[in-house]
């Protein structure tokens, strides 16, 4: 800024005036790529809210049993066991406490066939029991908005999870929307293959 000695006025030179209108420009001109890149940031939190939801999903799901009656023969055991879905367990056994498969190792503590030799064994119907079939459902809340002054950061979403069988496997599929968009669509697959019992020291 110079002064003008005759008059005792001051005044801006004409490069200053020049270096505020850039900063000015830049600044109005960032303002748009500012608000694009925290609305990106938005979005990609919730995408990631998604994902944790979904991930929640399927651990729940995965935590149930394969089947009803994986837990036909409870009474001998609380392992979870392969169902007879194609007859290829055979019905006789040394012990006559199992069953084996194709694969199975005639050892204590190693994966078997339920118990029952009654057929198939297969329930897909859904009960209270912790079963695969039991997580799938059509229209669950997982987070939403509760600020409305913050509209357009959250609206309500909900996650599906859908089971669905081929033979020995189980698809199981968790999709996270909202009204209008999918945010994630996660997926695993479960095998009717029991567990392992494993041995438990007794001293």
């Amino acid at each position: 800024m110079v002064r003008n000695c005759n008059n005792n006025r001051f005044a801006f030179t004409m490069l200053e005036l020049i270096f505020a209108i850039v900063i000015i420009s830049i600044t109005i001109l960032s303002l748009p790529m500012m608000s694009q890149i925290n609305e990106k940031g938005i979005e990609g939190n919730i995408v990631q809210e998604a994902i944790f939801a979904a991930s929640t999903e399927l651990m729940g799901a995965s935590a149930g049993y394969w089947d009803t009656n994986s837990m036909e023969d409870s009474d001998y055991s609380h392992i979870s066991r392969v169902i007879d879905i194609n007859g290829d367990c055979n019905n006789s056994s040394s012990s006559g406490r199992y069953r084996l498969k194709s694969g199975h190792i005639a050892q204590p503590f190693h994966r078997r066939c339920v118990i029952s030799t009654t057929g198939n064994c297969l329930d897909l119907e859904s009960s209270s029991f912790p079963n695969l079939n039991n997580a799938q459902h059509s229209s669950r809340k997982v987070f939403l908005n509760d600020n409305p002054s913050s509209s357009g950061y959250k609206k309500t979403y909900f996650s599906k999870v859908d089971v669905t069988r081929v033979d020995n496997i189980k698809y199981i599929s968790v999709t996270v929307s909202d009204s209008e968009n999918t945010l994630v669509v996660l997926k695993m697959q479960s095998a009717n293959i029991g567990e392992v019992d494993y041995f438990k020291r007794r001293f």
